[in-house]
């Protein structure tokens, strides 16, 4: 019976930690947000007004969210594991920055190639902001940089953290990648103007292009920077909804579909058409063939195998760093 729970390293079994790892997920969240919530109550009790009330409302929420989901796989990690911190890898760790700023880039160029073939296909029309909103404009690209940033780091810890992480231990980093894809597709549905099929089908796609780019690095930065660069293009460059949603009210161009929508995404945005479905393939094979990034021998030991941590090598390898 103890094999159904406990693996031949003395760890209990990969699904156990999911399991685990979603039961700490809620308890956080209800802790958490009950204190958020109730703070926020006081807040307005008080009458105080603050400039963009409902922005800093949805800011909250998403801190909310990634606060849960570090803590959680922390929790995990360590009590379940005995893994530390940077096994998360969310620290400062050699190349991390490069890590970002590639993963950024990525982003931008992969949503630019999909635009690029929904305007080929004469799907799209773009015009620039006029003069009159250029601070407007200047204050949309940076202000929602932090917005995009926060969000995609909560979905991140929260897909391609700690279950993707414990999956890739087990040696079964393809059932975490499916494991975690699917939810992540899930969670999406409830967005407005959804195309149905399509969004779960691209979203789902999302999740293994983002995962892949995961397992590249077993850091967190790399993923975080496709993510988010890749939603700040989408609606603060092009201004296209992102994921069925108009985030940015004054973003660099002004779009007009023309349709067809299966390719544009229609209302949904480009994320829902088949303009983002090649490009997220062919953004996946460069990132999988790529050699530009790499993951640092300790990261690739903390996520590789069962029980590193207990290896004197590791010990060697960080010191070392």
């Amino acid at each position: 019976m103890a094999n159904i729970f406990i693996n031949q390293y003395g760890r209990l079994r990969s699904g156990w930690r999911l399991g685990a790892f979603i039961a700490a997920i809620i308890a956080c969240y209800i802790l958490l947000g009950t204190a958020v919530r109730i703070g926020w109550a006081i807040f307005h009790a008080t009458n105080l007004r603050v400039p963009y009330e409902s922005v800093l409302a949805d800011l909250i929420s998403r801190i909310l969210l990634l606060v849960v989901a570090l803590l959680a796989g922390y929790l995990c990690a360590r009590l379940i594991e005995g893994l530390p911190w940077r096994s998360l890898g969310l620290t400062l760790h050699r190349k991390w920055l490069w890590d970002f700023l590639f993963g950024s880039a990525i982003g931008i160029v992969s949503l630019a190639l999909a635009v690029l073939i929904a305007k080929l296909a004469g799907g799209l029309q773009f015009t620039i902001s006029g003069r009159d909103m250029a601070l407007g404009v200047l204050r949309s690209l940076a202000g929602s940089c932090v917005l995009f940033i926060i969000a995609a780091l909560a979905e991140e810890a929260m897909f391609r953290g700690y279950p993707l992480q414990s999956f890739s231990r087990a040696k079964l980093a393809w059932i975490g990648i499916f494991l975690t894809s699917v939810p992540f597709a899930m969670v999406h549905l409830w967005n407005p103007n959804v195309v149905p099929g399509v969004t779960f089908a691209n979203t789902a796609l999302a999740g293994v292009w983002l995962a892949l780019a995961y397992l590249r690095t077993r850091s967190l930065w790399f993923p975080l920077g496709v993510h988010w660069a890749w939603n700040w293009a989408l609606g603060s460059l092009f201004g296209l909804p992102v994921s069925g949603i108009t985030l940015v009210s004054h973003p660099l161009l002004v779009a007009k579909d023309l349709g067809p929508a299966w390719i544009t995404g229609g209302n949904y945005g480009i994320e829902g058409g088949a303009a983002c479905t090649v490009a997220l393939l062919a953004s996946s094979i460069f990132i999988w063939q790529t050699r530009l990034v790499s993951a640092t021998p300790e990261l690739m030991k903390l996520t590789s195998e069962e029980n590193p941590v207990t290896r004197p090598e590791v010990l060697t390898i960080h010191a070392a760093e």
